[in-house]
């Protein structure tokens, strides 16, 4: 067994020292702090999009509690000019909204750390910078004026940031842009005269035009350019924007959208509606999803493509309702009676959100059943910079393509794929029929047992088709490594950089991330794992589900696991201080 030692980084920009080695960099963390309802996810959205507008690569996690108002909140914002990739633990620039956030982070700040906060607060210290917002700014608007001294001090250009403002205020209520604009600048003028700042970031040149989009708006612009046409969903944390970024398009895209009275009637909306041919997804969560698993099993039945989106949260019943974790891998391949094929993607960038539900519908279908896709809390509201997607070039899902001349039609006419010629019903001479018990090659209700065991087989060999289309795991590293760490989903970024601290510490290191998780296909990956001196599975789950998965499809034993599951994501501390 290896033996590895790291201690925690003293910062987390410019230098960071693990064991003898040095690793040079140009990150910065940023934590906004304050309760629920003082603005901090305003500041954090309008400092995340300068940041982004000004050429610079991001990371945010957002930690929120499940209330309305109170409560302590954080929206943290991991900063480079080069990319990067995870969530960090220490903190270079601490904004304090109230005293807690002094409390609960100070102990959190770099060595050359900072803490930004209003002046009236009676606490300060050597690293303190303390700000008279009030003074600053009218009213509500002492927000705004922590955003102005942030900029100056990372060397933002006050124009783009005043720009940025006019974005998200100026078109509705133009009183209010020049109220915020005078905090903007008023408080970018006292930074001025009295700070100095060791955080300002190296500028970008020729800044590149870049997207700040978290993981729902991916997955929702990626249903949209795969051809959604319906969308149900009951509100369930934290997949409720998905369904929110769609209403606001509906409109516009000709897409209906429809917040059904619970779980139950979400699903069987999206099988409704995937049945008379327009491509359907719901969104919920794993107390959401414990309600859709019949209309699961009716879409196998039916063969009805449906694409089902399951953002983790931690549980059991209602949990951490808004917190993050990856522990329900084991419900959504297990969820729903019978047997029956089904793939799961499990995206761990944004631009595997968008890309991975693309093929989610082309999968769905193609196979004409239930596809998975597999995301959390930490990715569904993590903030990143993505280059444009060229959603020109990528086209929509075919539905109905194929031409039946024979008479009578037979929806479940048993093939060699599995899969039958699918028409819709009422737009042909051919009379569709469909019935969720077992069914003829026409439809019909059948209790022949003979007739039984053909239709299980033909839905199966459906299954191999899809194992055909499995994406292979993403490997990096060493061919051979000593220690290959095994990952799924949003986990991606942080296993990662983790590996690039051990090699830069001199150790021989892979990595094998999963953003397919089912079906799983060993030859595209048992070679990586029997290569490696030893195997270590990451995950934000207490059970380890990948690995009992691996075990249980391949008989490989992984016995060093990583786990995390606080309610937290994963970050590369985290997982160097338990290797």
């Amino acid at each position: 067994m290896l033996e590895r030692r790291f201690p925690r980084a003293t910062t987390s920009s410019d230098e960071k020292y693990f064991g003898n080695v040095m690793m040079t960099g140009t990150s910065l963390n940023i934590l906004i702090g304050g309760e629920a309802g003082q603005g901090l996810v305003t500041i954090g959205q309008l400092l995340a999009k300068s940041l982004v507008r000004s050429g610079y690569f991001i990371v945010v996690t957002q930690s929120y509690q499940s209330r309305i108002r109170g409560g302590h909140n954080t929206f943290s914002i991991r900063v480079g000019s080069d990319e990067v990739i995870a969530p960090t633990e220490s903190v270079d620039l601490l904004v304090a909204l109230d005293t807690d956030t002094v409390t609960l982070h100070l102990n959190d700040l770099s060595s050359n750390g900072l803490v930004v906060l209003d002046s009236a607060f009676d606490i300060g210290g050597s690293a303190f910078l303390k700000v008279p917002f009030n003074e600053l700014a009218e009213g509500g608007f002492s927000n705004i004026a922590a955003l102005g001294v942030v900029g100056w001090l990372l060397g933002l250009d006050e124009g783009l940031m005043a720009r940025t403002l006019d974005d998200l205020f100026g078109k509705k209520k133009l009183h209010l842009a020049e109220r915020n604009r005078r905090a903007l600048a008023a408080a970018a003028g006292w930074a001025g005269a009295h700070a100095t700042s060791s955080h300002k970031l190296p500028a970008v040149l020729d800044a590149p035009r870049r997207l700040m989009m978290n993981g729902n708006e991916a997955i929702a612009l990626g249903a949209l350019s795969a051809g959604l046409r319906f969308y149900s969903f009951y509100p369930m944390t934290p997949s409720t924007s998905i369904g929110l970024k769609l209403a606001a398009q509906a409109k516009k895209l000709g897409l209906i959208v429809e917040q059904a009275e619970d779980e139950i009637a979400a699903i069987n909306m999206a099988i409704g509606a995937s049945f008379a041919g327009a491509p359907s997804m719901v969104g919920t969560s794993g107390g959401g999803f414990a309600l859709m698993v019949e209309g699961v099993s009716l879409s196998a039945m039916t063969e009805t493509p449906v694409v089902i989106v399951v953002a983790q949260r931690p549980g059991p019943a209602t949990g951490l309702p808004t917190r993050t974790e990856q522990a329900d891998l084991e419900l959504v391949l297990h969820g729903g009676h019978g047997e029956f094929p089904r793939a799961i993607f499990s995206p761990g960038t944004v631009e595997e959100c968008f890309h991975l539900t693309r093929r989610a519908f082309r999968l769905a279908e193609r196979y004409q059943c239930p596809v998975f896709l597999l995301t959390d809390q930490f990715l569904a509201d993590s903030y990143r910079a993505v280059e444009p997607f060229d959603v020109e070039g990528l086209p929509p899902v075919s539905v109905n393509a194929e031409a039946v001349q024979s008479f009578p039609y037979e929806r479940f006419a048993i093939t060699e794929s599995g899969v039958t010629p699918r028409l819709l019903p009422g737009i042909s001479k051919h009379l569709v029929v469909a019935d969720s018990d077992e069914h003829t090659k026409d439809g019909h209700i059948t209790e022949d047992l003979s007739v039984r065991k053909l239709m299980v087989e033909k839905r199966l060999r459906k299954g191999e088709g899809m194992r055909a289309e499995v994406i292979s795991p993403d490997v990096e590293g060493e061919e051979k490594p000593h220690l290959l760490l095994v990952s799924w989903g949003s986990s991606k970024g942080a296993v990662q950089e983790a590996a690039t601290r051990m090699k830069s510490n001199g150790e021989k290191v892979a990595t094998l991330h999963f953003s397919q998780v089912w079906p799983l296909v060993p030859d595209k990956f048992m070679e990586h794992l029997e290569s490696a001196q030893e195997v270590v599975c990451i995950e934000g789950n207490a059970f380890g589900q990948l690995s009992r998965l691996i075990r249980r499809e391949t008989g490989f034993q992984i016995n060093k696991k990583v786990l995390r599951y606080d309610g937290l994501p994963l970050t590369p501390e985290s997982i160097l201080r338990d290797l």
